[in-house]
């Protein structure tokens, strides 16, 4: 499971003109679920993207959480995170889930953010969506369950 966090003051995702989510300060959350991704890795990457401190203290220091600046979390899905680059100038994606498991591994996605006290606003698995960021810092990081579970937690 593959994600790209980027820190924002605020954000949006449309389909056909309509906001169907929309946060103000914290977290926009462009996911991307592989085939062998799991329940427990969607738990595991839920709980390492919320508890990330990156948000400045008043040092000026990236020393704060999401709970302690009352963030919230947007979440989009994005298969083209599974996109591979190496043949051609066509991207294939043959690397990400099927669709079905894919939507599947996103609403467990969501449900874990909810359960960990983050309801998130959210997309529409497959739509096409437009998404609006208000970048903070700019603060984005890359987070991977197949580099992430390799290593020991710090």
């Amino acid at each position: 499971m593959r994600a790209v966090l980027t820190r924002v003051k605020s954000a949006a995702v449309d389909i056909d003109g309509v906001t169907v989510g929309k946060i103000g300060q914290g977290f926009l959350i462009l996911l991307g679920v592989g085939p062998e991704d799991t329940p427990e890795k969607c738990r595991y990457l839920a709980e390492k993207a919320l508890g990330l401190r990156v948000f400045e203290d008043e040092n000026g220091k990236m020393n704060r959480s999401l709970e302690d600046v009352g963030g919230q979390v947007l979440v989009v899905s994005q298969f083209t995170l599974y996109g591979n680059c190496r043949k051609g100038r066509r991207p294939s994606f043959t690397d990400a889930a099927p669709p079905d498991l894919g939507n599947a591994l996103y609403e467990e996605f969501l449900r874990c953010c909810a359960d960990l006290g983050y309801p998130p606003e959210h997309g529409v698995f497959g739509a096409d969506m437009q998404v609006s960021s208000v970048n903070d810092g700019p603060v984005t990081l890359i987070l991977d369950t197949d580099q992430l579970m390799d290593t020991p937690r710090r």
